[in-house]
């Protein structure tokens, strides 16, 4: 027992702790497990009696993360010490009564986390230590490679007492003599390099392993584990991998902490290095395609430890925001994408992606897994404490990043790697021990600032640094999962009805022979390689949905049914029906501005995209005589209507791709919002609602539009019709005609680039986090809605005619904006609002009454401002100011447009006039 304890001392506890846990826990890591969860932090006296009386509250302090290498065994001891009673998940919120349901579960005495409830509220405040890294040569090599340092080894890990465990593996694997457990007196010397050395691949490191781990002692001759210094039976046999490996390298929780903390960290180094490179690849790339960029995010800011201009500066994601063009024509100019290279671009981002995924599949071979082919292994059953803590910090960096990604469709023509994402987060979920991950939040790096490091103890040793680090709690990987879920349903939704019948194998005639020998060397049929990338998504969609159902049902055998149900209730909701939604109870704006900004940016984002029922009621007196096919209240009813039962299978998986996009990426802000309701039955059929921008004539009114996806989509624009014209009377804007036309070149109907088939979408994806520029959403800068809301409800849209684009600021120019804002309180607010046009009663009422203060603001500064000329329906170019005494209406529009307002707030609606 006396060597147990000491294991334990080393760890960072008390020799009372220690022999008090080893009492109750026969195993030295599972006591070690609740000696660092704060079971035993009561325990204070030297005798290692037990003490009952309760523990005191922890107050959470900042922490070293990694103890320097100068302190001696004792600081060590007292710095773990430290570490263990900072209880790392004391900041998540606790709910009792999940205990005895979890309690209850097999999972219980295996998961440390059992009976918490994990919260994002988190922020934690660590500092880290950097070294230079020592180089080496290894034996049959001839040149110099790194060593991990323990800084590399702890590196991004905020809780107190996971660095307990990581400093306490790379100690004791890293320094130190391992005797011979046989009891022969001999021993083996411990250096760095022999678990801790940065191989330029990871089958060179389980190479290095397989010729180091399995001992034979120098005197005794009998064989021992290197990692754990146990007895050990020599074992040669293979172990279902991609890699050669045996049964040698599952022999110990040691080795399976130093495999998974080195693969891993060779894994992030390799995703980073990807990252890198493709954004050096697009700062290179050609101008046009830059520019066609202005608008997307930038990439994300990922630390450079070793970077010594990295200073202060905290990470930073600037919002995305848009401006009028600058060319002022409205049509996205005469500038041409360049596709140029796009074919060599994809081809090197799928060479990238097979070796990413080959590394997956090979560092997974050591993931602990009870149900791996031929049987577990000691490792699979006893998890070290470390793993868990190598794939919160290493391994959730880089599948977070994959699990962001905005496009189904990318994530798709990427499958190599997603598949292997996917089979990471079951095999993590399906094990007792790790499946709590899939709900804890990831912490991310939200800032990094430098602090004095202690200077070198002599001539030439490296230098430290030191680095304090803010994190703060994110989406977790579960709740990543759920919003590529919801485009993954949408997308299987747009495949509904619309797969090919499958055909019987009949025997063919000699005629159809004889036809078939003619088409030898004859382009594919196109219809039958469209129906295979349908089957291509289908088969994606459906693994993305296994994936979501597998983690939910290993949560449930661990931690209880009621942990996922809340759980799921805190997950993005899959796209509902705008009739589901009507039972709500009605979002409080609040009392303050700040108040009304988050209520309508939580409801915008859960009603932007909804289905609905789009059809017209059959007639009461209908005989059954009449043709069935349903009408749509809908501008393109009659095309609809004659694509009813068609079986497109281009346009079928264009539509699951658009919708995918659709679901998730639908752009909701408090300045300007885009809404979709597509019928349940009909996907093709799309209203959508725009919302004027702030800065803008049409600031806060609400524009409608028709959109059909018609039989040769994406091979074709979709058809767009403008709904909000006043009954035809009011022509809002140069590309906005009084009979409903939008002049887009994108659709077609004015000179410049046009629609590109397979590139182009309704909605562009409007990423807010890195994509690499090699992926097809990158070139996905063309787009419709977008061009809409940004280009066409401009700021100064006078100048969107060609002829009149170098009028900016002129009084034409002005006038024409005064006459636009009279138009839209008249029509895009003041109508909207008194008939609201179905489906869209509920967003237009919950628009204005969140916004009901602010509009008012805005309604007294354009009054203030108006020119007092007379509303025209098409354009302000030949008004004459009105005679004195009488009025062009804006005052009246106005006051009862604020009455209206001041109703909604009180919760009164108004009646729908006749």
């Amino acid at each position: 027992m006396e060597r147990e304890v000491q294991q334990l001392v080393e760890m960072g506890a008390t020799i009372a702790q220690a022999r008090a846990a080893l009492k109750q826990h026969r195993d030295v890591m599972e006591a070690a497990e609740r000696i660092f969860d704060g079971s035993f932090d009561h325990i204070v006296d030297e005798d290692g009696d037990v003490s009952m009386s309760s523990s005191e509250t922890i107050q959470q302090k900042p922490r070293m993360m990694t103890p320097h290498d100068e302190d001696d065994d004792d600081a060590a001891s007292d710095a773990g010490e430290d570490e263990g009673d900072d209880e790392d998940y004391i900041d998540y919120d606790y709910d009792s009564d999940f205990e005895e349901k979890v309690g209850e579960s097999n999972g219980a005495a295996v998961d440390p986390y059992a009976g918490i409830f994990f919260s994002k509220d988190r922020r934690e405040e660590v500092i880290e230590v950097e070294e230079e890294p020592e180089m080496v040569i290894m034996s049959g090599g001839s040149e110099k490679v790194p060593l991990m340092t323990q800084g590399q080894w702890m590196k991004g890990c905020p809780e107190g007492s996971e660095q307990s465990f990581l400093f306490s593996l790379y100690r004791e694997l890293s320094e130190g003599e391992c005797p011979c457990p046989h009891g022969c007196g001999a021993s083996v010397k411990r250096k760095k390099s022999d678990f801790f050395v940065l191989f330029p691949t990871f089958p060179a490191y389980i190479k290095h392993l397989r010729s180091i781990v399995p001992r034979t002692c120098s005197q005794c001759s009998k064989t021992f584990c290197f990692a754990c210094g146990e007895s050990s039976t020599p074992s040669h046999t293979k172990v279902p991998a991609p890699l050669d490996v045996d049964a040698s390298l599952f022999h110990c929780a040691n080795l399976q902490g130093a495999i998974l903390g080195v693969g891993l960290a060779t894994l992030e180094k390799a995703y980073v290095d990807e990252i890198h490179d493709a954004s050096a690849s697009s700062k290179s790339g050609d101008r046009s395609i830059r520019k066609k960029r202005k608008m997307e995010a930038p990439p994300i800011a990922i630390p450079d430890m070793n970077d010594d201009d990295y200073d202060d500066e905290d990470v930073y994601f600037p919002p995305v925001q848009g401006k009028k063009a600058k060319l002022g024509t409205g049509y996205a100019g005469d500038a041409r994408e360049d596709m140029t290279g796009q074919l060599e671009a994809m081809n090197a981002q799928r060479s990238k992606d097979e070796k990413l995924a080959s590394l997956l599949s090979q560092i997974r071979t050591f993931l602990p897994s009870v149900n791996r082919d031929g049987g577990g292994h000691s490792s699979d059953y006893l998890v070290h404490p470390t793993a868990l803590a190598h794939l919160r910090r290493r391994f959730n960096f880089v599948s977070s990043q994959l699990l962001r990604n905005d496009s189904l469709t990318d994530m798709s023509d990427r499958s190599i790697l997603y598949f292997e994402l996917f089979e990471w987060l079951e095999t993590i979920s399906s094990h007792e021990a790790l499946a709590s991950m899939m709900a804890m939040p990831i912490m991310v790096v939200t800032s990094v600032k430098a602090v004095a490091g202690k200077k070198p103890t002599s001539k030439g040793s490296p230098r430290i640094r030191e680095r304090t680090i803010v994190y703060e709690g994110s989406s977790g990987p579960r709740e990543l999962l759920e919003a590529i879920v919801i485009q993954a349903q949408a997308a299987l939704k747009g495949l509904e009805g619309m797969k090919v019948a499958e055909v019987e194998n009949t025997e063919m005639s000699e005629e159809q022979k004889r036809m078939t020998a003619d088409e030898k060397g004859k382009a594919k049929d196109d219809s039958a390689v469209t129906s295979e990338e349908n089957r291509k998504l289908l088969t994606f969609c459906q693994r993305i949905m296994n994936t979501a159902s597998a983690i939910d049902r290993s949560l449930i055998e661990t931690k209880g049914k009621a942990f996922v149900d809340r759980l799921h209730a805190a997950l993005p909701k899959i796209p509902g029906t705008s009739t589901n939604q009507g039972d709500s109870a009605p979002v409080n704006a609040g009392e303050t501005e700040e108040s009304a900004m988050e209520a309508y940016m939580k409801w915008a984002g859960r009603v932007r995209f909804e289905y609905c029922d789009l059809t017209v009621p059959p007639p009461a007196n209908a005989t059954g005589d009449e043709d069935l096919t349903p009408n749509y209240k809908f501008y393109f009813n009659n095309e609809a209507r004659m694509l009813a039962n068609s079986d497109i299978p281009k346009r079928s998986l264009a539509i699951a791709k658009e919708l995918a996009v659709l679901t998730t990426n639908l752009p909701v802000a408090w300045n300007s919002s885009i809404f979709l309701r597509v019928d349940e039955t009909r996907v093709d059929v799309i209203k959508a609602l725009i919302t004027g921008p702030e800065g803008t004539p049409y600031y806060n009114g609400c524009f409608l539009f028709d959109v059909f996806l018609g039989p040769n989509y994406n091979q074709s624009p979709p058809s767009v019709k403008y709904m909000t014209t006043n009954g035809g009377k009011y022509r809002f804007n140069p590309n906005l005609y009084a009979d409903g036309k939008v002049c887009l070149s994108l659709l077609g109907t004015w000179s410049g680039p046009g629609w590109i088939p397979g590139k182009s979408t309704l909605l562009q994806v409007y990423p807010h986090f890195y994509i690499p520029p090699l992926s097809s959403c990158a070139y996905n800068s063309l787009k419709v809605l977008i061009s809409i809301q940004s280009m066409i409800l401009c700021e100064e849209p006078y100048t969107n005619e060609p002829g009149w684009a170098a009028s900016s600021g002129s009084p034409k120019s002005v006038a024409y904006s005064a006459n636009i804002r009279r138009m839209v309180v008249r029509t895009a607010m003041l109508g909207n609002l008194k008939n609201p046009p179905e489906p869209w009663a509920d967003v237009i009422r919950t628009h204005y009454r969140l916004k009901a203060n602010s509009i008012k603001a805005q309604l007294d500064k354009w009054l203030a401002d108006d020119d007092g000329i007379v509303t025209v329906g098409d354009g302000a170019f030949h008004q004459k100011a009105v005679a004195s005494g009488s009025s062009n209406g804006l005052a009246e529009d106005v006051a009862e447009l604020k009455a209206l307002l001041t109703k909604l707030q009180a919760g009164e609606y108004p009646a729908p006039s006749s």
